[in-house]
């Protein structure tokens, strides 16, 4: 019995550095391939305010909600260690970390989110 314990015990773990390594991809190619990533969830003010300020500039992003993904917590926890964050939301501009929703105002109010998006 313990033998069948230990091989379930791997199992799961094989399975969850899988996902994890599944979600790790995700999020490196979704940062990748789009200018602008907000990877935020869909009830978090914070994370409405960062979208609003990329709104007003009538500019493209795309919102990935954590709230709506099987593995969301997931991908919270992976952009936690990225970023020494793990609030939403999280803010990618070329690939570069910027903020959450607090620094993203900011950076509209002062003209330098305009300014980076060259717009």
């Amino acid at each position: 019995m313990k033998l069948i314990g230990v091989l379930m015990l791997l199992v799961v773990h094989t399975a969850s550095a899988c996902e994890q390594g599944r979600a790790s991809h995700f999020i490196l190619d979704t940062i990748d391939h789009n200018k602008v990533v907000i990877f935020s969830k869909t009830t978090c003010l914070y994370s409405n305010l960062a979208k609003e300020q990329f709104q007003k500039l009538n500019y493209p992003f795309l919102a990935v909600e954590l709230d709506d993904r099987h593995d969301g917590k997931m991908i919270q926890d992976i952009l936690g260690e990225m970023t020494a964050a793990s609030t939403v939301p999280r803010v990618f501009v070329d690939g570069k970390f910027i903020g959450g929703g607090t620094e993203i105002k900011a950076m509209y109010e002062s003209g330098e989110l305009k300014k980076l998006l060259k717009i």
